[in-house]
């Protein structure tokens, strides 16, 4: 980078020589691009770099506009590290919020007792609760229109798009007992509806709901009890989305898993054909799911159906451009909540080792854990068969080869398989030779000795270790080939990183330049398609004005380094690590080189491999307009 003299700069700065990729899905060409106060000024070949005061040399980079990272809980996070660093310095400028129902849009929510905040999203997300509980003792607002003033307040790194959460409407109307025991009354739906026509006008681009049957509340005494939006029955979704398709929002869904008729059902709300005008829509997600492989055929194939002439539907399936790797926390991690044995654990307070232990220590728990565990791995019969034919009801892995551990109290077990560790229990049981550590020798005797089968195994090192053992799986997208093919689908939309929740469970920061590299196989074409989907065509879906760089748009923009986007090893980039602002710690991708320069509204938030000292300090993002 270079500088000339502020007094004979026009533009604050110039890229120059960049091959710019402008979202358009067109081939790219060899631009400069000038900024000035914070909006594109001016673009084209052989720009006078006299005419900036600082200019960056960008003839072996990519130029595109911000990414948009389209399903994101940065809710809480925003209260605490508004700068978003961890999205930013992957290239994303535009992040959305308040997706699966759950948001602040409706304030703390405190009522007779409730905490719905806590509730919600503390095992939703995995976030701990008692940075939950900060959060919500700082809440200040109470509507969705002072919402979207606290946030303009805020010193935001990227910009938002929000969206009216269901669970919280519900709440806000119905009182939080009544959000999760009945059907609203008319007057209660007529209320509901209001409201989120309100939202709509005053900026929020849309609505959330959620129907995962895994997502289970946190607090006494309603732990079997899911969250508020899935209570609501399909008259109730039809009139609130209906609010939605008049104001031409968007509606942010997940499909009631277990229920293809529902799932049916319920997306056909997109379809035009059937409803006057069809309804744009995103759902979570499209994954090539290891326990059962006809997910997502089933998923790409809805999406050509409602999507066709025949319904003409406005419906996009979110695709995640990574392996679908999860860590755990002993069983704390989402996709337990699906299995009732591991579901149990998951109800226990995070710090009450002591009840899991008594759970774990439960005869008639063991013989059900051990069932629900052992099932389809022996014996022949249907589940048997649905195991072999990887179709199996559960998205989570119960392969002890698939299983690795990454942390571990012995340190000796870190980096082996629990099929590895079994080996060892096995041999240690049997009285075959091998070599030991006098610690792992006085662990086996003591917590393994017991152990005859995988049930017993992996109950074992429940019992032992707790949540100080994080184990990971990759329980879907294990076909680079596939996901590629997913992403390039046009039916489809990049997105799903989930980042901002689940903290030490998925680390998908960078999932958008791992959309990137998997596009540059293709060249140019492929490329500039992939940063069109990254950018414009969620900004359509979302109806903001952002994921283009045409003159007087705002500055958002940075550079890629495509040998460096060529050399990433996304397998290699997650790391722990503490951050202050939650007192936890949290995984985070660190993809330094890939991204030299992010600029957000014409501040340059990231360059080389820094933050700029304002970032998180100086508002530079803003909540996006709606631009219907």
């Amino acid at each position: 980078m270079s500088e000339t003299t502020a007094s004979a700069a026009t533009w604050d700065y110039l890229i120059h020589g960049a091959k710019v990729f402008d979202g358009t899905g067109e081939l790219p060409r060899r631009e400069d691009i000038a900024i000035a106060n914070g909006r594109i000024a001016a673009r084209g070949p052989e720009l006078d770099p006299a005419n900036a005061r600082q200019v960056f040399d960008g003839n072996e980079y990519w130029a595109m506009p911000g990414l948009f990272d389209i399903h994101t809980h940065y809710d809480l996070e925003l209260e605490v590290a508004p700068g978003l660093p961890e999205s930013v310095r992957h290239g994303t400028t535009t992040v959305v919020i308040a997706n699966c129902s759950l948001g602040l849009a409706f304030g703390a929510q405190r009522k007779d007792g409730a905490d719905p905040i806590v509730d919600c999203y503390a095992r939703v997300e995995n976030i701990p609760k008692e940075v939950l509980r900060a959060t919500a003792d700082k809440v200040d607002w109470h509507n969705p229109r002072e919402y979207i003033q606290h946030l303009n307040k805020l010193s935001l790194g990227p910009n938002l798009v929000t969206l009216v959460p269901h669970s919280m409407l519900r709440i806000e109307v119905m009182g939080f007992d009544a959000s999760i025991s009945r059907d609203p009354t008319e007057d209660e739906l007529q209320a509901m509806e209001a409201l989120l026509e309100k939202a709509l006008d005053d900026g929020y681009a849309g609505f959330s709901t959620d129907a995962l049957p895994f997502h289970y509340l946190a607090n006494q005494p309603n732990t079997r009890k899911t969250i508020p939006t899935q209570f609501a029955k399909y008259p109730e979704i039809k009139r609130l989305t209906d609010v939605v398709r008049r104001k031409g929002g968007v509606w942010q869904a997940t499909p009631p898993k277990d229920s293809t008729i529902g799932t049916i059902k319920t997306f056909l709300l997109s379809c035009g054909r059937l409803h006057g005008k069809p309804l744009k829509t995103t759902v979570v997600a499209a994954l090539d799911v290891q326990s059962n492989r006809k997910i997502v055929r089933l998923a790409r194939l809805l999406a050509r159906v409602l999507n066709s002439w025949l319904l003409k539907g406005d419906f996009h399936l979110q695709a995640l451009a990574a392996p679908f790797k999860v860590w755990s926390d002993g069983a704390v991690t989402p996709l337990s909540e699906e299995i009732e044995e591991l579901r149990l654990l998951n109800e226990t307070e995070l710090e009450d080792r002591e009840e899991r232990i008594r759970i774990l220590n439960d005869p008639d728990y063991i013989k059900r854990f051990k069932a629900m565990w052992m099932s389809g791995k022996t014996g022949f019969g249907l589940s048997r068969i649905k195991r072999w034919l990887r179709l199996e009801d559960y998205a989570f892995n119960r392969t002890l080869a698939d299983m690795t551990i990454d942390v571990c109290p012995l340190k000796a077990w870190e980096g082996k398989t629990f099929a590895e560790v079994f080996d060892r229990v096995k041999a240690a049981n049997t009285g075959r030779e091998f070599h030991a550590t006098e610690a792992e020798t006085t662990l086996l005797k003591t917590h393994f000795s017991g152990v005859k089968d995988e049930g017993d195994f992996v109950l074992a090192m429940l019992r032992a270790f707790d949540r100080d053992l994080s184990w990971y799986t990759v329980s879907a997208n294990r076909d680079e080939t596939m996901v590629r093919n997913l992403l390039m689908d046009r039916q489809l939309l990049p997105g799903f990183n989930d980042s901002g929740a689940h903290l030490t469970n998925m680390a998908f920061y960078d999932g958008n330049l791992r959309a990137l590299k998997l596009a540059s196989d293709g060249g140019d074409i492929d490329v500039a398609y992939m940063v069109r989907r990254l950018t414009r065509d969620p900004a359509r879906v979302f109806g903001v004005k952002g994921g283009s760089i045409e003159v007087g748009d705002q500055a958002d923009l940075i550079l890629v380094n495509p040998s460096a986007l060529r050399r990433l090893d996304h397998n290699n980039t997650v790391q722990r690590q503490y951050r202050e602002e939650f007192r936890h710690e949290q995984l985070v991708n660190r993809t330094d080189g890939v991204v030299p320069l992010v600029m957000i509204a014409g501040h340059p938030a990231w360059q080389g491999d820094e933050f700029d000292a304002a970032l998180g300090k100086t508002r530079m993002g803003t909540v996006l307009d709606t631009t219907f």
